[in-house]
C-alpha cells in the first residue's frame, strides 16, 4: 500500500512513530556521546526547516497578500529567528529540551482528545475550527501531567514538584497559544499547512508550533 492510499490519521500515527524513533535515537546519541550535542543540533535542524518553509510560503503568497499583512509577517519571521537562536541555547541544556517536548507532546495529545471526546464550544474559530475549551482544559491537564513525570525522574531543577506543575500549566498554554498563532499566520498566507515534509501532520512549523512563545521564555528563563 502507498502512502496516498492511507487515511489521514493512518498517516498521523505513521509519522508520530517515525517522529518518535528519531527522538529516542537523540536521546540515545545524548546519553552515550554528549560530545556530540545531539538535541542541540536537532532543534537547530527544526527551526531551520521552519525557517525555511516560512519563507517559500511568503514567496508563493501574491504580492496583495503579502503587503496587506507586511507587518505582521515581517514580525513572525523575526520571531523564528530568535527561537532559532534560543533553539541552539536551550539545546545546550538538553534534558530542559526534553522536557519541554514532553510538556508540549502531552498538551497537544490532551487537547486533541479532550476535543474529540468532549468537543464544545470552540476557542476562536475564526483562527481555528477544531479547537474547544474542552480541548485546552485536556491539554493543560496532560501536558502538566508529563512536567510532572519527567520531575519525578529526571530533576531538571530539583525536587519542586509545585514549580513543575506551575511550569507545565504555563508552558502547556503557551504551547496552544504558539499554535494559534501558526494559525492566525497560515490564515493571512491562505495556506493550510506550511509544508507537506511530515505526512499528516504538514509541515515541519505545522508540527512544531508549539514552540513558539516556549523556547523563547526558557532561554530567558535559563540565560
Amino acid at each position: 500500500m502507498k502512502l496516498s492510499e492511507l487515511s489521514n490519521t493512518s498517516l498521523r500515527i505513521l509519522s508520530a512513530i517515525a517522529m518518535l524513533v528519531i527522538l529516542a535515537v537523540v536521546v540515545a546519541l545524548e546519553y552515550y556521546f554528549p560530545q556530540i550535542r545531539a538535541v542541540r543540533w536537532l532543534a537547530v535542524l527544526v527551526m531551520i526547516g521552519a525557517i525555511y518553509e516560512t519563507i517559500k510560503n511568503f514567496r508563493n503568497a501574491t504580492n496583495e497578500t503579502f503587503n496587506a499583512h507586511a507587518f505582521y509577517f515581517i514580525l513572525f519571521f523575526a520571531w523564528l529567528i530568535l527561537m532559532l537562536v534560543s533553539a541552539y541555547f536551550v539545546g545546550g541544556r538538553p534534558w530542559i529540551m526534553l522536557w519541554l517536548l514532553m510538556i508540549i507532546v502531552g498538551a497537544d495529545v490532551g487537547a486533541w482528545l479532550f476535543g474529540k471526546i468532549f468537543g464544545g464550544d470552540k476557542m476562536w474559530e475564526r483562527l481555528s475550527a477544531h479547537k474547544t475549551w474542552s480541548g485546552q482544559i485536556g491539554g493543560i491537564l496532560c501536558g502538566t501531567l508529563m512536567s510532572i513525570l519527567f520531575f519525578m525522574y529526571i530533576k531538571p531543577f530539583g525536587n519542586d514538584i509545585v514549580f513543575a506543575i506551575l511550569m507545565g500549566i504555563s508552558m502547556s498554554l503557551l504551547s496552544q497559544y504558539g499554535d494559534l498563532t501558526a494559525s492566525f499566520t497560515k490564515r493571512c498566507l491562505g495556506v493550510k499547512d506550511f509544508g507537506n515534509l511530515i505526512p499528516g501532520h504538514g509541515g515541519i512549523l505545522d508540527r512544531f508550533d508549539g514552540w513558539i512563545y516556549i523556547l523563547p521564555l526558557m532561554w530567558f528563563f535559563i540565560g
